[in-house]
């Protein structure tokens, strides 16, 4: 499962130029508010509204806002009910593409990424439609600095990882998503609170895309990405360095 994931490069690039805070406050509040609904409000019995906290501690959320999303899906005050639901498709040349959403209005939403699949050429399927061509993962992140690659290989593989890739920019550990919660845990007594863990989409294999289908491809993703009823989209393309230079830049 390890390799070159060309989408995290457009979130991380995307994430770089802070394209618009409030957006990413937005998507943020409703994972916070879903997690403290979906379990207890206590983040230490809780490991997705414990993963909430530190993402939304990342993007430099206010404390008190923090609380009252908390306090929101805890029940303690009136706030709107999100949905989890998962979109899936084929995008320009063929590409499988699953986006994650959150939403207090499945029509409006689903309304909105269906439009988006057409006008760059893709289709919406039903649930289901191109899942089977992605793996699940649980993902856990730390900074470089956050421990050596061994110290990081021998903690993780120790704690029940399946994999570790460690570079420049940090170290990424990957586990069965049952495990998620306990290899968190256990990196988390050695290294501190990780800077993300979240389970995600892996493609098994990778399409090759370029031309004109490259171009609506990352159109399309960066559309989906922008919708704020949209937490995640994974997508199983593949593009040369170079021309994902140029159609990012």
């Amino acid at each position: 499962m390890a390799g070159h994931s060309q989408f995290k490069n457009i979130m991380y690039r995307k994430g770089a130029q802070d394209k618009k805070r409030a957006k990413v406050f937005t998507k943020l509040i409703r994972e916070l508010t879903t997690a403290a609904r979906t379990g207890l409000p206590d983040p230490a019995a809780n490991p997705r509204l414990r993963a909430a906290i530190i993402a939304a501690r990342n993007a430099n959320m206010p404390k008190d806002t923090m609380e009252r999303a908390i306090k929101r899906g805890a029940g303690q005050e009136d706030g709107t009910v999100y949905e989890e639901i998962r979109y899936e498709g084929y995008g320009p040349g063929g590409i499988a593409v699953i986006a994650e959403a959150l939403t207090d209005n499945r029509n409006r939403t689903a309304g909105e990424i269906r439009s988006a699949f057409t006008k760059f050429g893709g289709s919406l399927g039903e649930t289901g439609s191109v899942n089977f061509l992605f793996d699940q993962f649980g993902i856990i992140r730390y900074p470089a600095d956050a421990a050596s690659t061994e110290a990081m290989f021998e903690a993780a593989l120790e704690a029940g990882a399946a994999d570790v890739e460690s570079n420049p920019s940090g170290h990424e550990i990957a586990c069965a998503p049952a495990s998620l919660n306990e290899v968190r845990d256990a990196l988390a007594q050695k290294f501190g609170e990780p800077a993300a863990a979240k389970l995600e989409w892996r493609p098994k294999t990778r399409i090759a895309v370029d031309g004109a289908a490259a171009e609506s491809l990352l159109k399309l993703i960066e559309i989906l990405e922008d919708n704020d009823d949209i937490q995640s989209v994974y997508a199983n393309f593949d593009m040369s360095e170079d021309l994902f230079e140029k159609l990012t830049a």
